[in-house]
Formats: C-alpha cells, structure tokens, sequence
C-alpha cells in the first residue's frame, strides 16, 4: 500500500497554469468504480476552470481554505470555510469555483464517476464526451466539439 493521502498535504500530482482545469494544483485522493474525489487549489485572483455542468455525475463541494465565489446558474455567491455544496445533473447543477481574493482557495471534490458522461460548457456552447471503454480509437473515449445552433 501506499502513502496515505492528506487533504492538508502541500505535495500536489498536477501543478499547472491554465485555465482549462479546475485550479493550478490538483491531486486525485483515493477512487473507486462509482465514486471519486480530488483535492484542488485555486491561486489568489484566479479562476478555477470554466463554467460547466455534468449529464452524469453529481457533484459535492467542500470549501477547506479561503472564500471562494462560486458562479451558479442563479448568480454568484461568497462561499466561506467549511461550506457544503450539491451540484445535480443537468443545467441546475452549472457552477464554476472563482477567487477574488488574496489567499488560496482550496477545495475538495467529491463526485460520481459515470460512464459514458457528458459535459458542457455554456459560455463556449462546447460539450466533453468521455467513457472508461476503449473508444473505435483503441483508446479510452474523450472528445469535445462545439455545438452548433439548429434553425427552426
């Protein structure tokens, strides 16, 4: 067995800068075949990845550090220390994670972890599709288009 992970630990497994993730620094935490979690880290005055909502998976949201503004489909919001939020499946659920502060913000994600999923972006009209079964590539499922307006 290995090391036992600690949601306090400031050894991440991914460090980066882009906005494409959730937050710079990012560690899975243990996984199973229905349920998952990640432990992320958003820097001051960054946003933590784009807006988004999940077809699939439901979503729960520990704030652990610092004062997050999570952007929802009703507005935003401050969110404080120690703050539990359920995102549902669907447009309902859409959220993104911003810090407008000076400190980090770090934040865990506990999620379920269905297969095939899909999810979309509003603010690009783009859709993520990905599956833990080979996909005719020979490799796992994972594609992102964007969508485009029908008329009538």
């Amino acid at each position: 067995m290995g090391e036992t992970p600690n949601i306090w630990s400031d050894d991440w497994e991914f460090e980066r800068d882009d906005e494409e993730w959730a937050a710079d620094k990012t560690t899975r935490l243990p996984r199973g075949e229905k349920i998952g979690a990640t432990l992320y880290e958003i820097p001051p005055e960054k946003t933590g990845g784009y807006y988004h909502f999940h077809h699939g998976a439901e979503e729960l949201l520990v704030v652990l550090r610092g004062r997050p503004t999570l952007r929802e489909p009703a507005g935003e919001r401050d969110l404080e220390e120690g703050d539990v939020v359920h995102f549902t499946v669907g447009p309902e659920g859409a959220h993104q994670l911003i810090n407008r502060s000076y400190e980090p913000v770090r934040y865990l994600m506990v999620a379920s972890r269905p297969s095939p999923e899909a999810v979309e972006y509003p603010d690009s009209r783009q859709i993520s599709v990905m599956a833990f079964t080979d996909s005719q590539l020979g490799r796992p499922l994972w594609d992102i288009r964007t969508l485009e307006e029908k008329e009538g």
